[in-house]
Protein backbone atom coordinates (compact mmCIF):
# COMPACT_ATOMS: atom_id res chain seq x y z
CA UNK A 1 0.00 0.00 0.00
CA UNK A 2 1.31 3.47 -0.73
CA UNK A 3 -0.55 6.70 0.65
CA UNK A 4 -1.24 9.64 -0.90
CA UNK A 5 -0.91 12.79 1.83
CA UNK A 6 -2.73 16.20 0.53
CA UNK A 7 -1.42 18.95 2.74
CA UNK A 8 -2.76 22.88 1.21
CA UNK A 9 -1.18 26.03 2.86
CA UNK A 10 -3.66 28.70 3.43
CA UNK A 11 -2.31 31.73 3.80
CA UNK A 12 -2.61 35.82 2.89
CA UNK A 13 -0.20 38.25 4.34
CA UNK A 14 -1.14 41.91 5.39
CA UNK A 15 0.49 44.15 2.50
CA UNK A 16 1.86 47.19 2.97
CA UNK A 17 1.00 50.99 2.14
CA UNK A 18 3.23 53.00 0.98
CA UNK A 19 4.91 55.64 3.74
CA UNK A 20 7.39 57.68 2.41
CA UNK A 21 10.23 59.06 4.53
CA UNK A 22 8.90 62.06 5.02
CA UNK A 23 6.50 60.09 8.09
CA UNK A 24 9.14 58.73 9.54
CA UNK A 25 8.32 60.07 13.41
CA UNK A 26 5.42 61.47 13.04
CA UNK A 27 3.00 60.58 15.26
CA UNK A 28 0.65 58.17 13.37
CA UNK A 29 -1.27 55.42 14.38
CA UNK A 30 0.90 52.49 13.05
CA UNK A 31 -1.45 49.88 12.36
CA UNK A 32 -4.01 52.50 9.99
CA UNK A 33 -0.74 53.73 8.30
CA UNK A 34 1.48 50.99 7.77
CA UNK A 35 -0.83 48.14 6.01
CA UNK A 36 -3.36 48.70 3.09
CA UNK A 37 -6.36 47.61 4.14
CA UNK A 38 -8.45 48.93 1.66
CA UNK A 39 -6.06 46.92 -0.90
CA UNK A 40 -5.79 43.83 1.49
CA UNK A 41 -9.64 43.49 1.93
CA UNK A 42 -10.08 43.58 -2.17
CA UNK A 43 -7.38 41.08 -2.73
CA UNK A 44 -8.45 38.98 0.30
CA UNK A 45 -12.21 39.11 -1.07
CA UNK A 46 -11.48 38.01 -4.56
CA UNK A 47 -9.04 35.19 -3.80
CA UNK A 48 -11.74 33.99 -1.61
CA UNK A 49 -14.37 34.38 -4.73
CA UNK A 50 -11.99 32.63 -7.18
CA UNK A 51 -10.13 30.18 -4.69
CA UNK A 52 -11.54 29.47 -1.32
CA UNK A 53 -15.21 29.30 -0.94
CA UNK A 54 -15.46 27.11 -4.78
CA UNK A 55 -12.17 24.75 -3.29
CA UNK A 56 -13.63 24.30 -0.11
CA UNK A 57 -17.15 23.58 -1.53
CA UNK A 58 -16.25 20.77 -3.72
CA UNK A 59 -14.00 19.36 -1.36
CA UNK A 60 -16.20 18.85 1.03
CA UNK A 61 -18.21 17.21 -1.95
CA UNK A 62 -15.55 14.99 -2.60
CA UNK A 63 -14.99 13.91 0.67
CA UNK A 64 -18.81 12.89 0.96
CA UNK A 65 -19.08 11.25 -2.12
CA UNK A 66 -15.78 8.92 -1.76
CA UNK A 67 -17.55 8.44 2.01
CA UNK A 68 -14.35 10.21 4.03
CA UNK A 69 -11.43 7.60 1.94
CA UNK A 70 -10.62 11.39 0.23
CA UNK A 71 -8.62 12.72 3.36
CA UNK A 72 -6.37 16.03 3.25
CA UNK A 73 -4.83 18.50 5.34
CA UNK A 74 -4.91 22.23 6.29
CA UNK A 75 -1.97 24.42 7.39
CA UNK A 76 -4.16 27.95 8.38
CA UNK A 77 -2.55 31.10 9.12
CA UNK A 78 -3.28 33.38 11.73
CA UNK A 79 -3.23 36.45 9.29
CA UNK A 80 -5.87 34.54 7.53
CA UNK A 81 -8.43 33.80 10.13
CA UNK A 82 -8.06 37.65 11.00
CA UNK A 83 -9.36 38.04 7.48
CA UNK A 84 -12.17 35.53 7.75
CA UNK A 85 -13.03 37.13 11.21
CA UNK A 86 -12.95 40.90 9.95
CA UNK A 87 -14.41 40.03 5.99
CA UNK A 88 -15.62 36.86 5.22
CA UNK A 89 -17.09 34.63 8.86
CA UNK A 90 -18.59 32.20 6.78
CA UNK A 91 -15.39 31.33 4.56
CA UNK A 92 -13.75 30.39 7.85
CA UNK A 93 -17.42 28.61 8.40
CA UNK A 94 -16.89 26.14 5.90
CA UNK A 95 -13.51 25.03 7.22
CA UNK A 96 -15.22 24.57 10.18
CA UNK A 97 -17.20 21.76 8.45
CA UNK A 98 -14.53 20.17 6.47
CA UNK A 99 -13.01 19.52 9.60
CA UNK A 100 -16.27 18.28 11.28
CA UNK A 101 -16.39 15.75 8.59
CA UNK A 102 -13.45 13.54 10.43
CA UNK A 103 -11.21 13.33 6.93
CA UNK A 104 -9.21 16.65 7.56
CA UNK A 105 -6.48 17.35 9.78
CA UNK A 106 -4.87 20.59 10.51
CA UNK A 107 -1.39 21.57 11.45
CA UNK A 108 0.31 24.16 13.18
CA UNK A 109 2.51 26.76 12.08
CA UNK A 110 3.48 30.46 13.16
CA UNK A 111 0.69 32.49 13.86
CA UNK A 112 2.22 35.33 11.37
CA UNK A 113 3.50 33.13 8.87
CA UNK A 114 7.45 34.48 9.84
CA UNK A 115 10.92 33.75 9.78
CA UNK A 116 11.23 33.67 13.04
CA UNK A 117 12.33 30.29 13.19
CA UNK A 118 15.73 32.24 11.49
CA UNK A 119 16.19 34.32 14.17
CA UNK A 120 19.37 33.73 16.62
CA UNK A 121 16.78 33.11 19.64
CA UNK A 122 13.73 30.99 19.57
CA UNK A 123 11.45 32.62 21.83
CA UNK A 124 9.99 34.76 19.51
CA UNK A 125 9.67 31.62 17.22
CA UNK A 126 7.96 29.88 20.08
CA UNK A 127 5.89 32.79 21.21
CA UNK A 128 4.03 32.76 17.58
CA UNK A 129 3.53 28.94 17.58
CA UNK A 130 1.63 28.75 21.01
CA UNK A 131 -0.59 31.64 19.50
CA UNK A 132 -1.14 29.47 16.86
CA UNK A 133 -1.89 26.70 18.54
CA UNK A 134 -4.42 28.93 21.26
CA UNK A 135 -5.99 30.04 17.67
CA UNK A 136 -6.50 26.73 16.75
CA UNK A 137 -7.73 25.42 20.04
CA UNK A 138 -10.39 28.13 20.28
CA UNK A 139 -11.64 27.75 16.92
CA UNK A 140 -11.22 24.52 15.97
CA UNK A 141 -10.68 22.41 19.77
CA UNK A 142 -8.50 20.79 18.10
CA UNK A 143 -4.40 20.13 19.13
CA UNK A 144 -2.38 19.19 16.16
CA UNK A 145 0.73 16.80 16.58
CA UNK A 146 2.02 17.82 13.37
CA UNK A 147 4.40 21.26 12.92
CA UNK A 148 4.88 22.92 9.73
CA UNK A 149 7.02 25.40 9.44
CA UNK A 150 6.82 28.93 7.22
CA UNK A 151 7.43 28.16 3.71
CA UNK A 152 8.67 24.19 5.20
CA UNK A 153 11.56 26.55 6.47
CA UNK A 154 13.69 23.55 8.68
CA UNK A 155 16.91 22.78 9.59
CA UNK A 156 18.46 20.90 12.62
CA UNK A 157 18.00 23.36 15.07
CA UNK A 158 14.39 24.13 14.08
CA UNK A 159 13.61 20.26 14.33
CA UNK A 160 15.14 20.03 17.67
CA UNK A 161 13.02 23.07 18.98
CA UNK A 162 9.67 21.79 17.21
CA UNK A 163 10.47 18.19 18.80
CA UNK A 164 10.97 20.17 22.66
CA UNK A 165 7.80 21.70 22.11
CA UNK A 166 5.96 18.09 22.43
CA UNK A 167 5.49 18.03 18.11
CA UNK A 168 6.04 14.62 17.29
CA UNK A 169 5.72 14.89 13.34
CA UNK A 170 7.25 17.97 11.36
CA UNK A 171 6.91 18.63 7.31
CA UNK A 172 9.33 20.13 5.27
CA UNK A 173 11.49 20.00 1.79
CA UNK A 174 12.52 16.83 -0.05
CA UNK A 175 15.19 18.07 -1.76
CA UNK A 176 18.09 16.37 -2.75
CA UNK A 177 20.36 18.37 -1.01
CA UNK A 178 19.51 16.50 2.36
CA UNK A 179 18.67 13.17 0.92
CA UNK A 180 21.31 12.45 -1.38
CA UNK A 181 19.99 9.04 -3.68
CA UNK A 182 17.27 8.13 -1.33
CA UNK A 183 13.61 8.92 -2.18
CA UNK A 184 11.16 11.44 -0.14
CA UNK A 185 8.39 8.65 -0.06
CA UNK A 186 9.51 7.52 3.26
CA UNK A 187 9.43 9.16 6.49
CA UNK A 188 12.78 9.99 8.39
CA UNK A 189 13.95 11.53 11.24
CA UNK A 190 16.81 14.01 12.00
CA UNK A 191 20.22 12.95 13.51
CA UNK A 192 19.16 15.51 16.92
CA UNK A 193 15.81 14.83 17.48
CA UNK A 194 13.03 12.30 18.60
CA UNK A 195 10.16 13.41 15.86
CA UNK A 196 9.11 11.96 12.42
CA UNK A 197 9.88 13.84 9.12
CA UNK A 198 7.32 14.28 6.38
CA UNK A 199 9.14 15.20 2.84
CA UNK A 200 7.38 17.03 0.25
CA UNK A 201 7.62 14.82 -3.60
CA UNK A 202 8.30 18.69 -4.95
CA UNK A 203 8.42 17.20 -8.58
CA UNK A 204 4.47 16.04 -8.28
CA UNK A 205 4.12 18.74 -6.14
CA UNK A 206 5.07 21.35 -8.85
CA UNK A 207 3.42 19.38 -11.48
CA UNK A 208 0.37 20.13 -10.48
CA UNK A 209 1.49 23.86 -8.52
CA UNK A 210 3.38 25.19 -11.08
CA UNK A 211 3.02 23.25 -14.36
CA UNK A 212 -0.14 22.23 -14.36
CA UNK A 213 -1.30 24.92 -17.06
CA UNK A 214 2.66 25.35 -19.18
CA UNK A 215 1.73 24.16 -22.84
CA UNK A 216 5.43 23.70 -23.13
CA UNK A 217 5.58 21.07 -20.02
CA UNK A 218 5.98 17.78 -21.95
CA UNK A 219 3.01 16.76 -19.04
CA UNK A 220 0.56 19.08 -20.13
CA UNK A 221 -2.17 18.72 -20.66
CA UNK A 222 -2.27 17.09 -17.08
CA UNK A 223 -5.77 15.03 -16.47
CA UNK A 224 -6.58 13.13 -13.66
CA UNK A 225 -5.98 9.27 -14.57
CA UNK A 226 -2.74 10.47 -16.03
CA UNK A 227 -1.10 11.99 -12.69
CA UNK A 228 -2.58 9.00 -10.77
CA UNK A 229 -0.93 6.86 -13.00
CA UNK A 230 2.31 8.68 -12.24
CA UNK A 231 1.57 8.38 -8.09
CA UNK A 232 0.58 4.61 -8.72
CA UNK A 233 4.05 4.41 -10.28
CA UNK A 234 5.65 6.08 -6.97
CA UNK A 235 7.65 3.52 -4.84
CA UNK A 236 7.84 3.88 -1.33
CA UNK A 237 5.52 4.55 2.04
CA UNK A 238 4.04 7.98 0.92
CA UNK A 239 3.71 10.45 -1.52
CA UNK A 240 3.73 13.72 0.13
CA UNK A 241 1.82 16.33 -2.47
CA UNK A 242 1.90 20.07 -0.22
CA UNK A 243 0.58 22.86 -2.37
CA UNK A 244 -0.25 26.44 -1.75
CA UNK A 245 -4.35 26.26 -1.25
CA UNK A 246 -4.45 29.60 -3.68
CA UNK A 247 -3.25 26.82 -6.70
CA UNK A 248 -6.89 26.25 -7.27
CA UNK A 249 -8.24 29.05 -9.27
CA UNK A 250 -5.91 31.97 -8.11
CA UNK A 251 -2.31 30.85 -9.73
CA UNK A 252 -4.50 28.16 -11.74
CA UNK A 253 -7.40 30.04 -13.31
CA UNK A 254 -10.62 28.04 -13.33
CA UNK A 255 -10.00 28.59 -17.21
CA UNK A 256 -6.97 26.01 -17.32
CA UNK A 257 -9.24 23.09 -15.72
CA UNK A 258 -8.10 22.89 -12.51
CA UNK A 259 -11.31 22.52 -10.96
CA UNK A 260 -12.10 19.80 -12.93
CA UNK A 261 -9.02 18.53 -12.31
CA UNK A 262 -9.34 18.22 -8.90
CA UNK A 263 -12.91 16.70 -8.97
CA UNK A 264 -11.68 13.65 -10.71
CA UNK A 265 -8.48 12.88 -8.81
CA UNK A 266 -9.86 11.24 -6.05
CA UNK A 267 -11.70 8.48 -7.98
CA UNK A 268 -8.70 8.32 -9.99
CA UNK A 269 -6.35 7.83 -7.68
CA UNK A 270 -8.58 5.29 -5.56
CA UNK A 271 -9.34 3.24 -8.96
CA UNK A 272 -5.68 1.68 -8.37
CA UNK A 273 -6.09 -0.84 -4.92
CA UNK A 274 -2.70 0.04 -3.84
CA UNK A 275 -3.52 3.98 -2.90
CA UNK A 276 -5.34 5.15 -0.32
CA UNK A 277 -5.37 8.80 1.13
CA UNK A 278 -4.34 9.90 4.60
CA UNK A 279 -3.68 13.13 6.28
CA UNK A 280 -0.88 13.93 7.86
CA UNK A 281 -0.91 12.72 11.29
CA UNK A 282 -2.52 9.10 9.74
CA UNK A 283 0.99 9.10 7.30
CA UNK A 284 3.20 9.39 10.28
CA UNK A 285 0.65 6.74 12.66
CA UNK A 286 0.77 4.33 9.91
CA UNK A 287 4.43 4.36 8.92
CA UNK A 288 8.03 4.09 10.60
CA UNK A 289 10.98 5.89 10.32
CA UNK A 290 13.88 5.06 7.57
CA UNK A 291 16.54 6.58 8.31
CA UNK A 292 18.29 9.89 9.00
CA UNK A 293 18.68 13.37 7.72
CA UNK A 294 21.49 16.01 8.80
CA UNK A 295 20.43 19.51 7.79
CA UNK A 296 22.48 21.87 9.05
CA UNK A 297 21.85 24.44 7.24
CA UNK A 298 18.52 25.59 6.12
CA UNK A 299 16.47 24.92 3.40
CA UNK A 300 12.35 25.23 2.79
CA UNK A 301 10.34 24.64 -0.46
CA UNK A 302 11.00 28.52 -2.33
CA UNK A 303 12.58 28.50 -5.42
CA UNK A 304 14.70 26.66 -7.00
CA UNK A 305 17.56 26.99 -4.91
CA UNK A 306 15.17 25.56 -1.84
CA UNK A 307 17.01 27.49 0.82
CA UNK A 308 16.34 30.76 2.77
CA UNK A 309 17.89 32.91 -0.53
CA UNK A 310 14.35 33.55 -1.29
CA UNK A 311 14.27 36.20 1.60
CA UNK A 312 17.98 36.60 2.66
CA UNK A 313 19.35 36.29 -0.41
CA UNK A 314 20.65 40.18 -0.89
CA UNK A 315 21.73 42.96 1.28
CA UNK A 316 19.00 44.76 1.26
CA UNK A 317 16.75 41.77 2.81
CA UNK A 318 19.52 40.99 5.16
CA UNK A 319 19.81 44.38 6.10
CA UNK A 320 15.72 44.70 7.18
CA UNK A 321 15.81 41.41 8.66
CA UNK A 322 18.61 42.46 11.07
CA UNK A 323 16.66 45.89 11.82
CA UNK A 324 13.28 43.89 12.20
CA UNK A 325 15.10 41.49 14.69
CA UNK A 326 16.58 44.47 16.62
CA UNK A 327 13.44 46.28 16.92
CA UNK A 328 11.59 43.44 18.41
CA UNK A 329 13.83 43.53 21.37
CA UNK A 330 12.92 46.73 21.94
CA UNK A 331 9.37 46.15 22.15
CA UNK A 332 9.33 43.59 24.17
CA UNK A 333 11.16 45.40 26.64
CA UNK A 334 8.48 48.48 26.66
CA UNK A 335 5.53 45.32 26.54
CA UNK A 336 3.47 47.80 24.06
CA UNK A 337 0.77 45.60 23.20
CA UNK A 338 -0.24 47.35 20.20
CA UNK A 339 3.31 47.82 18.75
CA UNK A 340 4.07 44.40 19.40
CA UNK A 341 1.36 42.96 17.20
CA UNK A 342 2.28 45.70 14.48
CA UNK A 343 6.07 44.34 14.98
CA UNK A 344 4.35 40.91 14.06
CA UNK A 345 2.52 41.57 11.09
CA UNK A 346 6.20 42.93 10.05
CA UNK A 347 7.58 39.61 10.58
CA UNK A 348 5.14 37.70 7.65
CA UNK A 349 7.51 36.10 5.03
CA UNK A 350 5.75 37.93 2.24
CA UNK A 351 7.68 41.62 3.00
CA UNK A 352 11.03 40.15 2.38
CA UNK A 353 10.11 38.25 -0.40
CA UNK A 354 9.19 41.21 -2.54
CA UNK A 355 12.72 42.46 -1.93
CA UNK A 356 14.15 39.26 -3.47
CA UNK A 357 16.27 40.39 -6.53
CA UNK A 358 16.69 36.93 -8.04
CA UNK A 359 16.64 36.42 -11.88
CA UNK A 360 15.00 33.57 -14.37
CA UNK A 361 11.81 31.66 -13.38
CA UNK A 362 12.25 32.10 -9.88
CA UNK A 363 12.17 36.36 -10.33
CA UNK A 364 9.01 36.06 -12.69
CA UNK A 365 7.07 34.18 -9.45
CA UNK A 366 8.01 37.12 -7.30
CA UNK A 367 7.58 39.59 -9.26
CA UNK A 368 3.82 37.90 -10.11
CA UNK A 369 2.94 38.63 -6.05
CA UNK A 370 4.88 41.28 -5.14
CA UNK A 371 2.72 44.36 -4.91
CA UNK A 372 5.65 46.75 -5.74
CA UNK A 373 7.21 47.41 -9.35
CA UNK A 374 10.61 46.94 -8.49
CA UNK A 375 12.30 44.99 -5.70
CA UNK A 376 13.79 48.14 -4.52
CA UNK A 377 10.84 50.11 -3.62
CA UNK A 378 9.91 47.38 -1.63
CA UNK A 379 12.89 47.90 0.65
CA UNK A 380 12.59 51.40 0.57
CA UNK A 381 9.02 50.93 1.78
CA UNK A 382 9.51 48.04 3.97
CA UNK A 383 12.63 49.82 5.78
CA UNK A 384 10.64 53.30 6.01
CA UNK A 385 8.17 51.48 7.92
CA UNK A 386 10.54 49.69 10.10
CA UNK A 387 12.53 52.93 10.85
CA UNK A 388 9.10 54.83 12.21
CA UNK A 389 8.71 51.86 14.46
CA UNK A 390 12.01 52.11 15.89
CA UNK A 391 11.17 55.59 16.60
CA UNK A 392 7.58 54.90 18.46
CA UNK A 393 10.14 52.00 20.13
CA UNK A 394 12.46 54.32 21.72
CA UNK A 395 9.92 56.96 22.76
Amino acid sequence: MTSVCLYFEVHQPVRLNRFSVFNIGKNVDAFSTYFNHELNRWVFEKVARKCYLPTNNLLLDLINEHQGKFRISFSITGTFVEYCQRYMPELLDSFKKLFATGAVDLINETYFHSLSSLYDELDEFEEQVIMHQQMIKKIFNYKPSVFRNTETIYDNRIAKKVADMGYKNILTEGTEKILGWRSPNYIYKPVNADIKVLLRNYTLSDDIGFRFSAREWPGFPLTADKYAKWISNCEGDIVNLFIDYETFGEHQWIETGIFDFLKHLPGEVLKHKHLDFVTVTEAANRYNVVGEIDVPWAISWADADRDVSTWLGNNMQIACFNELKDIGKKLKQIGDKELLYVWRLLQTSDHLYYISTKGAQDGDVHAYFSPYDAPYEGFINYMNILQDLKQKANQ
